[in-house]
């Protein structure tokens, strides 16, 4: 299991990579807000129908355990578009699914309820990225364009470690065949992160397919995790919308930034 940080300052669950040591990330959880009902507890997301005074109470919580980050996101639409973020960021939501920077104290973060955040990051050459990667962002292969994205600002890819986080499992990812088969047509090697099901139906592998998508755009295989369970297994730690039945849930916040030379330092 990723290790796992339950703070007394904070009260909130989340998981790390020691892929990304080095960087201020997380992968958050549900566990710790104020949030009720489909939401329960710490929902970050202000337009899925939870009430206004909670998700404001949960995002004062989020930015008392970091206190010194500035947080970048985006209106995801599960493409592959990548923004490059900087200071003059703001409040942008632009239509995108994936962000880079090379800016000290600007967190790149997404949201998910089963589709696979991935965070990156290479040190050496100051640049990190994340990735909101559903079924569609990963068949569009927007790993390889996020990598792209950092390389275009310095990053080399033999030097970037990434981090798949809480996401749907093969356990649990019934998709038509039609689909399984497309993966293989427009993927190659992707009939091997798929399995049969149900007649008409395969399970697929988001986090094994995003590893291979990874690893074609130069990372090194060893230099790529995955954290955390099944997000439908595992409904009660993490936001699922396959366990709601489709039904509007809070999403979790994953989200990482480089360190501040002061922060380095200390």
């Amino acid at each position: 299991m990723p290790p796992l940080d339950q703070s007394p300052a904070s009260a909130l669950a989340v998981a790390v990579s020691p892929r990304l040591a080095g960087t201020v990330h997380g992968f958050m959880g549900r566990a710790g807000g104020v949030s009720v009902g489909r939401y329960a507890t710490f929902n970050l997301a202000r337009w899925v129908g939870d009430a206004s005074p909670a998700v404001a109470k949960n995002w004062r919580r989020w930015r008392a355990a970091y206190p010194r980050l500035t947080l970048a996101t985006v209106a995801q639409v599960h493409g592959a578009t990548i923004h490059r973020v900087g200071r003059d960021w703001n409040d942008r939501r632009p239509e995108g699914d994936g962000m880079v920077t090379a800016e000290a104290g600007v967190a790149l973060g997404v949201f998910t309820a089963d589709c696979a955040p991935i965070l990156l990051a290479d040190l050496a050459h100051g640049v990190i990225g994340a990735l909101h990667a559903g079924w569609r962002g990963t068949l569009a292969n927007i790993a390889g364009a996020g990598v792209r994205a950092m390389i275009e600002i310095g990053a080399r890819p033999e030097s970037i470690r990434a981090a798949i986080g809480p996401a749907i499992g093969q356990c649990c990812f019934e998709v038509d065949a039609e689909l399984a088969d497309r993966f293989a047509r427009e993927i190659d090697g992707a009939a091997s992160c798929a399995r049969p099901g149900r007649p008409g139906k395969a399970y697929l592998d988001l986090g094994a397919l995003n590893q291979m998508l990874l690893a074609r755009a130069g990372l090194e295989p060893q230099a790529i995790d995955e954290v955390g369970p099944c997000t439908r297994c595992a409904h009660d730690r993490y936001f699922s919308r396959r366990a709601a039945s489709g039904a509007s849930t809070g999403l979790q916040l994953s989200f990482i930034a480089l360190r501040a030379s002061t922060d380095r330092a200390s």
